[in-house]
């Protein structure tokens, strides 16, 4: 059963993206794309109930199901059909109907490295799994044509790559510190890499794993490799935008987990997870100060992004149960959260014409509804009660309570509370700043536009008031399937 449902979750967006590209009828390929969103997700949902204690390994070993995979693939999924859905109605403002079959063949392939991503057992072609997804999302993000979009696409290609290429060359040194210890020729893989960790050199694997993490690092977005992040996050289409950070930033960072999980297994001790911690204060540093002074409500979003990949970086470096288990149930409570936010932000700008934030006002006004699901995502973003980020950030300060990390408690205490003033200042001027006009006329998004928000938004409110036992349960036991105890 684990078997078909891998293979519906993987061929459903790679046939869209061959049948979006046979077809020649807008409607059609975006009929043929959501459709695609709809069976990822109904074959992701059970993974998590499939995925036991030990992992399953499908075609010869080159595909991996753990627990890890299983929840990165559920965040994808939801995002994918969210950002699906929300696409049929955005994408159709953009009066570009010859173009759009075109569109959604590269956003069901961009699905299609997303999720194929965490599934990869190869290190080496976990390593291509992920070149794919730049390749893709490139034409995605320049999809507009504009100046900025098109200069926003070659900045992050040629940034990405660049740290790609440095997770390349760690991911060379891994392998040649293997060979003193299995021979010149093996086959790759996680779990071979973490049994054979104990008896390589530990200076090649710190220097290996550093090279990783910055490599890696640039595609999550950790500060300061940050670079191309916000001006790719904020020229995109806003279903585009959705996937760059609730999708593709969670399947870069389960390959720096992975190969966190393997410097733990080698008992390198604490410089892995302080490395991971420092880029984790690091990114939410960068994301407050840039928050406070932003002008342009997409580049808001991104650097939201940065900060909340700072916040999954720093549960995965405290390590043990609480650490894991906060950064997982991060990852899942951002997915849904960024993408309203996201799918907020391009219905405000399309109806007031601008990005900047100083020229969009009376947002609740003009869309009662709408603008009441996006100011009540604007304050979960933030990490405020009663919303699932809240629980998560919470959990994760509580892991970091050590003698080694509570300095970064303290730091990430700090920033989040600068976060929140400067995130909902922004707010407050969109949604309450004084206008020389009474009236505001109302508008009406298209239900394919405000569907999606409610979808995010009602599971992210539950998943504040309430983290299941058996949620918690399952995202304890990957602590001890990643060797990522407490140092």
């Amino acid at each position: 059963m684990t078997g078909n449902l891998l293979l519906a979750l993987t061929l459903a967006p790679l046939l869209a993206a061959i049948g979006c590209l046979a077809v020649r009828r807008a409607r059609l390929a975006e009929a043929i794309n959501l459709l695609a969103g709809v069976v990822s997700l109904a074959a992701a949902l059970p993974l998590p109930f499939l995925a036991g204690a030990k992992p399953e390994l499908f075609l010869d070993d080159y595909v991996i199901l753990d627990r890890a995979a299983a929840w990165v693939i559920l965040c994808t999924a939801i995002v994918y059909f969210l950002a699906s859905t929300y696409a049929v109605g955005y994408m159709r403002l953009l009066k570009e109907e010859e173009r759009l079959p075109r569109f959604y063949a590269l956003f069901a392939a961009f699905g299609f490295t997303t999720l194929v991503g965490p599934l990869m057992n190869s290190v080496g072609i976990y390593w291509i799994a992920i070149e794919l997804t730049t390749l893709v999302s490139t034409f995605l993000v320049a999809f507009e044509r504009e100046a900025e979009s098109m200069e926003a696409a070659w900045k992050y290609i040629m940034v990405v790559s660049a740290g790609i290429s440095l997770a390349l060359l760690g991911t060379v040194l891994f392998y040649w510190a293997g060979t003193f210890v299995l021979g010149p020729s093996y086959q790759m893989t996680w779990g071979v890499l973490a049994a054979a960790a104990p008896r390589m050199n530990p200076v090649v694997l710190t220097l290996a794993f550093l090279l990783v993490l910055i490599g890696y690092g640039t595609k999550v977005g950790l500060a300061p490799m940050h670079s191309w992040l916000p001006d790719a996050h904020s020229e995109s289409p806003a279903p585009v935008s959705a996937m760059l950070s609730g999708a593709l930033l969670n399947t870069a960072m389960v390959g720096i987990v992975r190969f966190l999980g393997v410097t733990g297994a080698a008992g390198l001790g604490p410089l892995p997870q302080l490395a991971l911690v420092v880029f984790g204060v690091l990114s939410l540093a960068i994301g407050a100060l840039f928050i406070v002074r932003q002008q342009g409500i997409k580049r808001l979003m991104a650097y939201s992004s940065i900060e909340h990949m700072g916040v999954v970086a720093l549960g995965f470096g405290f390590g043990g149960p609480l650490g894991v288990a906060g950064a997982l149930y991060h990852m899942l409570n951002h997915s849904l959260n960024k993408s309203l936010m996201f799918f907020g932000a391009g219905t405000v700008m399309r109806a007031y014409g601008t990005k900047e934030i100083r020229q969009i006002d009376g947002v609740l006004r003009r869309f009662p509804a709408q603008g009441a699901l996006w100011l009540a995502g604007a304050v979960a973003i933030t990490g405020a009660p009663p919303f699932g980020l809240f629980l998560s950030e919470f959990t994760i300060m509580r892991a970091g309570m050590t003698p080694s990390f509570s300095w970064a408690v303290y730091a990430m205490a700090v920033l989040l509370i600068v976060i929140f003033i400067g995130f909902i200042n922004h707010f407050r001027a969109m949604y309450y700043r004084p206008t020389a006009e009474e009236v505001v006329e109302e508008s009406r998004a298209s239900a394919w536009c405000a569907v999606p928000m409610a979808l995010a938004f009602v599971p992210l409110l539950v998943f504040g008031l309430w983290w299941p036992a058996g949620m918690w349960d399952y995202l304890t036991s990957v602590t001890q399937s990643l060797s990522l105890g407490v140092p």
